[in-house]
């Protein structure tokens, strides 16, 4: 029977070209509960026992997730070095603890030794990372073998398309792998019989690469695919909020201005539609200084790009309209009344924003920031208008064109049901959440699926026009008072995206 927390590997090394003694350990972990606590308990040659904490790595599957520590000591200062360690794994979950200590006699990694595999695994991926950085176009990895094997090669099989085509990697041995590297001592096999090997994949511009290892021997191949799901390495996702600011009427309105800047950085949002965005009326003329989607803006770590109108007065102060905050520059934007009335007086006359924003590896959006009337005061007219400019400015350049924001109809409402007619929009927080319904409503178009949203109250929506080359893999909702705290009448919607 396997634990609950299981030791993959761990490095000790002592590097001349960062200055510096690395530990790092990789393990998997039951996935027995969301909220968890991860470490390693370690003490080096001075018998000082210490706690490092773990990050989540990535996700197996359904059931086991890669839990990832690391710390450094620098080779500069007068405070010794860890030297040879000691350790072992603990695992707090659901008022449990659970330790892989090596069947009570702890794991151990002598200086400068390289990599330590457990249970001496014959074949094992030591330099799996799981995410591409912006500008990346190399992807290197790193392989473990066993030298017992006498592996007469290690190929790494991959492909940038889901498999339509692969490609093979042979990875080179190197006697002098650490010291190329690293600048160490370590001998490659090591002590612990640990052999490494290492490629370097050119994946240009790919938004995701899938891996496995395989090794051959004189008897066999053994192959390493990441547990059945293969490894998986891919750019950021995108990731889209909504949220209406309810027009400067909240209490304590500025630390909510601030509460809501902490958690756009906090979620690493790429884009923002507000709506209810409020400034100072000042005779019509405005005051932009008291604008909050500048605020909010000013007060990120490094602001975005905004685009920003004004419809109508609002609460009998303020100039209310429409905002979208881009971390990507915009390319075009512009926007337009899609209501019968333009007068500035009236809470009936909508005014649209939309940005065109070209986000990396994913391509050109056209985002428009919306808040439409309810049903009866005019939602129709708008929505036909508001669909109408988003089909004028569509071309086959676009990856995808996003209707956001607060559209004041609800779930499975008249005016959903309206949306869902038109047959070019589809509500994507409902896709990621609930794809089974999802179906239901926007493809097999089954009778009477309105009672499935009976219990559905929203009236914000990220709607996604047929043909975009987007797909949204997850949908939550953010201010209420567990996560964020409140900041309007509104929640806010984060629905995050994969390109097709």
């Amino acid at each position: 029977m396997m634990n609950k927390i299981n030791l993959l590997f761990a490095k000790n090394v002592i590097g001349r070209k960062t200055a510096e003694q690395e530990l790092s350990f990789l393990m998997w972990v039951e996935n027995l509960a969301f909220d968890k606590h991860v470490d390693v308990v370690w003490a080096g040659e001075d018998g000082v026992w210490h706690t490092l904490a773990a990050t989540y790595h990535s996700r197996i599957d359904q059931d086991k997730e890669y839990w990832f520590a690391r710390a450094t000591f620098p080779l500069v200062t007068a405070a010794p070095l860890p030297g040879n360690v000691e350790f072992a794994l603990r695992y707090r979950v659901l008022g449990k603890e659970y330790w892989d200590n090596n069947h009570g006699r702890n794991h151990a990694i002598q200086a400068d030794s390289g990599i330590l595999v457990a249970d001496r695994r014959p074949l094992l991926n030591v330099g799996y990372e799981h995410s591409l950085a912006d500008g990346q176009c190399f992807l290197p990895i790193v392989v473990a073998t066993e030298k017992s094997l006498q592996a007469k090669g290690v190929t790494v099989h991959w492909t940038a398309d889901d498999w339509q085509r692969t490609h093979k990697a042979h990875c080179r041995h190197l006697s002098k792998y650490w010291d190329r590297e690293y600048l160490s001592n370590a001998r490659n096999p090591n002590q612990y019989g640990c052999q490494i090997w290492n490629a370097v994949l050119k994946v240009d511009d790919a938004w995701r690469v899938q891996y496995r290892l395989s090794c051959e021997t004189r008897q066999r191949v053994l192959w390493d695919d990441n547990f059945g799901k293969n490894y998986t390495v891919q750019r950021l996702p995108l990731k889209v909020l909504i949220l209406n600011l309810h027009c400067r009427q909240e209490e304590n309105q500025d630390d909510k201005l601030s509460q809501i800047a902490k958690a756009i950085g906090s979620l690493d949002v790429d884009i923002v539609c507000l709506q209810e965005v409020a400034e100072l009326w000042n005779d019509g003329e405005g005051d932009w200084e008291t604008n909050t989607a500048r605020i909010i803006n000013e007060r990120l770590v490094s602001p975005y790009h905004l685009v920003t109108d004004w419809s109508h007065l609002g609460f009998g102060h303020y100039r209310e309209g429409v905002a979208i905050l881009s971390r990507y520059p915009v390319e075009k934007h512009a926007a337009k009344y899609v209501s019968a009335s333009s007068d500035p007086y009236s809470i009936h006359s909508r005014k649209v924003v939309m940005a065109q924003v070209r986000v990396p590896y994913f391509g050109l959006l056209n985002v428009f920031s919306s808040h439409l009337s309810w049903w009866e005061d005019g939602f129709a007219e708008q929505f036909d208008n508001l669909r109408q400019w988003a089909s004028d400015e569509h071309s086959s350049e676009l990856t995808a064109t996003m209707l956001c924001g607060d559209f004041n109809i609800k779930a499975g409402s008249r005016g959903y049901q309206f949306v869902v007619n038109s047959n070019e929009y589809a509500d994507q927080f409902l896709s990621a959440n609930s794809p089974q319904i999802f179906r239901k409503i926007f493809e097999a178009r089954e009778s009477a699926w309105e009672r499935a949203l009976e219990d559905d109250h929203r009236i914000d929506y990220v709607f996604l026009r047929r043909g975009s080359r987007l797909h949204a893999i997850s949908g939550q909702i953010v201010f209420t008072d567990e996560d964020y705290g409140r900041v309007s009448d509104h929640f806010g919607y984060l629905v995050t995206f994969e390109p097709l």
